[in-house]
């Protein structure tokens, strides 16, 4: 064999590592990786494609991804004071519930959260924000449903009758709901009830003759208290 063609051989050996190692760091660059917290949705040239667990090659400029986290998140609400719930009863009452909420884990309902929530499940405020209205609503359709007492008493009636309203809805954005906690529940003070408002009218109305009337229990039983004494 001639020096000439060993140099040739050296050569084409060198150019065939030069090549591999460019194309482990093309890999390396262009192809993108999900894991158990995070998926992705890959858009552009060549369709939509959902990853779980997997990979994909992402190409600048042609492609473009959206992440979507796939923990779950705590989403607390809270309702109080002029803008409390009002209950069957027209009291208002204060709380703050927490719902637990996460990607369900499949292509399709990772694909309806890139589309409607975007990169928004990366940023818990931001999903709060735009999901409140949607936690708020089921937390009053549900008040307006049961007491006051009821809900103090049975919160987990009350807590589970939530979780229904707001789960189906959910879906649409691809989320599932796990949890609703309500770690919050008092009677709004009265100085927040608005005489000029049929319901609190109403509401302030029953707690003032509810108040009195223990009073007066109260004033009589100390009052006997008082006679047995001196006798």
């Amino acid at each position: 064999m001639s020096g000439a063609t060993i140099g040739w051989i050296i050569l084409g050996l060198i150019v065939l590592v030069v090549a591999v190692v460019l194309v482990f760091w093309l890999l390396s660059w262009l192809y993108r990786r999900s894991s158990k917290e995070t998926s992705f949705v890959r858009t552009g040239f060549g369709g939509q494609k959902v990853v779980i667990n997997g990979g994909a090659l992402v190409l600048p400029i042609i492609h473009e991804v959206i992440q979507v986290n796939m923990n779950t998140l705590r989403l607390e609400v809270r309702r109080g004071r002029d803008s409390a719930l009002i209950t069957r009863d027209r009291m208002r009452v204060d709380v703050v519930a927490e719902f637990y909420v996460r990607v369900k884990p499949s292509p399709e309902a990772v694909a309806d959260a890139a589309q409607t929530l975007g990169s928004r499940t990366m940023q818990p405020d931001q999903l709060r924000e735009l999901l409140e209205g949607k936690f708020v609503d089921a937390l009053r359709s549900v008040a307006a449903e049961v007491s006051m007492e009821q809900m103090h008493e049975k919160r987990g009636d009350y807590v589970k009758r939530v979780k229904a309203a707001v789960a189906e809805d959910l879906l649409k954005n691809g989320l599932e709901l796990e949890a609703v906690s309500l770690t919050g529940l008092d009677q709004t003070n009265m100085e927040f009830f608005n005489p000029s408002n049929a319901f609190d009218a109403e509401g302030l109305t029953q707690l003032t003759e509810q108040i009195e009337r223990r009073k007066k229990i109260r004033n009589d039983i100390e009052q006997d208290t008082m006679i047995q004494i001196r006798n």
